[in-house]
């Protein structure tokens, strides 16, 4: 059990080391009416300092632009045995390595 542990530890230290990031710079359109802060994809207008979640991805506003973090690893960033799968749940935004042939058991890799 131990072991289980340790490992869905080193599960959220690859998931926060391999996350997807992507960084939006803010455009000046009109120099005399400066924007008050960033425009996520819903058109929702979040002022500069300020944080929030969206689609399972975490997003920053600053005077320079928004950036978001996706707190669901992508594809590619966990090297998974084959018996097991990388199982997201969109809805509690989070994700857990489980085996194929019994996706109630945990995945262990060792």
């Amino acid at each position: 059990m131990a072991s289980l542990r340790v490992f869905l530890c080193l599960l959220g230290l690859v998931v926060l080391c391999h996350s997807q990031c992507f960084f939006e710079k803010l455009v000046l359109k009109d120099l005399n009416n400066p924007p008050k802060g960033c425009v996520d994809k819903d058109g929702k207008q979040h002022e500069f300092d300020s944080e929030w979640v969206i689609d399972c991805m975490d997003c920053s506003c600053t005077t320079e632009g928004m950036g978001c973090c996706s707190k669901i690893p992508y594809g590619g960033a966990i090297d998974i045995p084959d018996e097991c799968e990388l199982v997201v749940n969109k809805e509690t935004c989070s994700a857990k390595v489980m085996l194929k042939s019994d996706m109630t058991k945990a995945c262990n890799p060792m």
